[in-house]
């Protein structure tokens, strides 16, 4: 039988499509709304997951020690991307990844308004139904992002970065409704003044994530003519495209090539997440018990934080797009831009050392934590949206989906890793918060260095790729 492909059933649109957001293919511009309000949901959700699990029951929370809240963080977003795997599978034997969104995006849904309810089991539950329905939709979107354009086409890293802030504007909303509906005492009193307890106002936040799921469904609906060619079922695939119903899976020398590749990539990108996620988790913390949460006298929500990274990528996000069109042909190779992205993260990483030690003497203020986001998503930057490019143009097109999946199991591993670290966090031990901060800078620097020494060789199991 022919191994079903995931390239779209006519050629990409990418020459010949400049009907969208900076003349990018039309379809860019559904995918970019729809991931957007999905973002929104998600990092909505995670800027006040951890917070909540700690807080005590009399403030409504879960009243979970930090080591077991920081594991079930942990768990939870490996688990994310973990479910990638039978995400791409499923979209590339059985549904097409169009689908495989549209359903996803669904189950998402159903999860954030189980944990609307103050119960424990409704918020496992939502836990599960969301990490199910992130393996469906998340790679599946990037896939038929890369189809949209040909493997040679240089919009194709500037159209993942505009993607890419896309993601950031839903990311940088989120911590600010989410965490205002959750954490504020202005929200609470008009809880209050509504006849409910303000102790309920957690799940105010849930249920707004889960709105912002509902938003994004309702625009890929509305817009999915514009990606009808690309994301197929594979008989519909096998029709359009005129293949019969021989063929083989085997792969190629150059394939494989390229799969080893994606391989080391794979190695350097779960490291880079391990210490980039600590900003749920111990950077989260930190905001809340070593930092001063107000500007000019104005106090807002240590959730608030959280919406530094996608508004730095949001500014910076159209420069880097610019940049890599410019550059065309000229620009950096794939590894060198993954080595630029590990080098940043470790040197804002760097800068939590002595924010911790001048915390021993009290809060600190919260510009140590700006500038630390900055520098993080300077390197974020530089390899996550490449990386998710990168992927699209190197592995075997008809495994597209399912290389995808295997793409997001380095940022589960690295989530995974990013919770074991940030169960090490103590507030009332800042001197220990700048040994743990500066293990963490130094591991990264040092991969930082072993990628630049390891790109040539990486350059040529790349092949023609750039």
């Amino acid at each position: 039988m022919q191994a079903p492909t995931v390239v779209s059933a006519v050629p990409s649109q990418g020459h010949r499509d400049c009907g969208g957001i900076g003349g990018h293919p039309r379809g860019l511009t559904t995918l970019f709304f729809t991931e957007l309000w999905e973002r929104f949901s998600y990092y909505g959700m995670r800027a006040i997951l951890v917070l909540y699990m700690v807080a005590p029951a009399s403030a409504g929370g879960l009243g979970f020690e930090t080591r077991l809240a920081a594991m079930i963080y942990g768990i939870y977003t490996m688990s994310v991307y973990m479910t990638a795997i039978p995400g791409g599978f499923i979209a590339d034997r059985f549904l097409g990844a169009r689908r495989s969104v549209l359903y996803g995006g669904i189950v998402i849904a159903l999860g954030h308004f189980s944990m609307v309810f103050a119960s424990k089991f409704f918020f496992f539950a939502g836990l599960v139904l969301i990490v199910t329905g992130t393996g469906l939709l998340k790679p599946n979107i990037s896939t038929m992002l890369g189809s949209l354009y040909d493997e040679d086409d240089d919009r194709r890293d500037g159209g993942f970065s505009i993607f890419y802030m896309g993601i950031n504007i839903g990311a940088a909303l989120a911590p600010l409704v989410c965490g205002f509906l959750a954490q504020s005492e202005i929200f609470k009193g008009f809880l209050a003044r509504l006849g409910f307890a303000p102790i309920v106002s957690w799940h105010w936040g849930f249920a707004a994530a889960g709105v912002g799921m509902v938003l994004g469904l309702v625009n890929y609906v509305i817009h999915r003519q514009r990606i009808a060619h690309v994301g197929l079922k594979p008989s519909e695939r096998k029709v359009a495209a005129g293949l019969n119903q021989t063929g083989n899976q085997t792969l190629t020398v150059d394939e494989w090539k390229r799969i080893g590749a994606i391989g080391v990539l794979f190695v350097f990108t779960g490291l880079f997440w391990s210490v980039y996620e600590q900003g749920g988790s111990s950077l989260n913390l930190f905001a809340d018990t070593l930092t001063r949460t107000e500007v000019l006298g104005l106090a807002f929500p240590s959730s608030w934080f959280q919406s530094l990274d996608p508004v730095y990528v949001i500014v910076l996000a159209p420069l880097f797009s610019w940049l890599w069109v410019r550059l065309g042909h000229k620009q950096p190779s794939s590894p060198a831009k993954f080595t630029w992205g590990l080098a940043f993260l470790g040197l804002g990483i760097a800068i939590m050392v002595p924010a911790s030690l001048l915390a021993v003497q009290g809060k600190v203020s919260p510009l140590w934590l700006s500038i630390v986001y900055l520098l993080m998503v300077i390197g974020e930057l530089c390899l996550s949206p490449v990386g998710l490019s990168t992927v699209t143009k190197l592995a075997p097109q008809r495994f597209l989906g399912i290389t995808m999946g295997v793409w997001f199991l380095a940022a589960a591993f690295g989530n995974l890793l990013a919770g074991f670290l940030s169960g090490f966090f103590d507030a009332h031990d800042p001197r220990g918060l700048a040994v743990l901060f500066g293990g963490m800078a130094g591991a990264i620097l040092a991969a930082a260095c072993v990628l630049g020494f390891l790109t040539p060789s990486v350059r040529k199991l790349m092949g023609k790729v750039h």
